[in-house]
């Protein structure tokens, strides 16, 4: 597990993720989750995270009736991240409706890989962790360089 406090971070201009930075992204978690559409499980998930330019994207499920095509918070969030003008992300981290820290499901930690590689911080219910922690081994575009 990495430290609380990550420090300068590189590729990130001097951003610092520290305390403070996590718990603005809390905050803009619990207020994503607030805003979930979760009318079948009821199961509010919000998501937010550091962009390198220091931006915060945020996120929140969607659910559907159709339960296969439900949006994940991170896929929102992805989405945030795309539409606002890109970027890596640097630190990430997802709350359920009661403000817990829960984990992404493995197909979210995929979609958060592509976007922000080995080096993104994440806060998971058992600490800071690294994406090379949280998914060791990923799969990403660098192995679709080979081809």
């Amino acid at each position: 597990m990495t430290d609380t406090t990550i420090g300068t971070c590189a590729g990130t201009e001097g951003l610092v993720i520290d305390e403070a930075l996590w718990a603005r992204l809390r905050e803009a978690a619990n207020a994503a989750a607030a805003r979930a559409y979760a009318p079948y499980s009821k199961y509010h998930v919000g998501a937010a995270a550091l962009v390198n330019d220091g931006r915060i994207v945020t996120g929140c499920n969607v659910e559907n009736a159709g339960l296969g095509v439900t949006l994940c918070a991170e896929c929102g969030l992805i989405s945030d991240l795309v539409n606002g003008g890109g970027g890596r992300l640097v630190a990430f981290l997802c709350v359920n409706g009661e403000g817990d820290i829960i984990s992404p499901c493995g197909r979210c930690r995929q979609i958060l890989f592509e976007h922000g590689g080995t080096s993104l911080v994440l806060t998971m219910p058992q600490g800071v962790m690294t994406m090379n922690e949280v998914l060791p081994g990923a799969f990403g575009p660098s192995d679709l360089d080979s081809m």
